[in-house]
């Protein structure tokens, strides 16, 4: 199963904070979640949601980047 989550519009700490409460709501089910940050405005909740440094959870197993550059596919457990 898939979620998916835009986070256009939102500060880089509210991102942050957004996405790992989704990771820690996410039912076991839930193999992937499609995270929506855009591209075209700057690369910075991109490279939060990419980095393991900034978006940070047990719960992460591979960060997928797509053939659309605005969104990034997690893989989670």
């Amino acid at each position: 199963m898939e979620i998916t989550v835009d986070i256009h519009g939102m500060s880089e700490l509210e991102a942050q904070k957004h996405l790992e409460d989704v990771l820690r709501r996410a039912e076991r089910g839930v193999e992937y979640i499609r995270v929506i940050h855009g591209h075209t405005r700057g690369q910075t909740l991109a490279q939060m949601v990419r980095s393991p440094n900034k978006l940070r959870s047990r719960r992460i197993i591979r960060r997928r980047l797509t053939m659309n550059q605005g969104e990034t596919l997690l893989e989670i457990e």
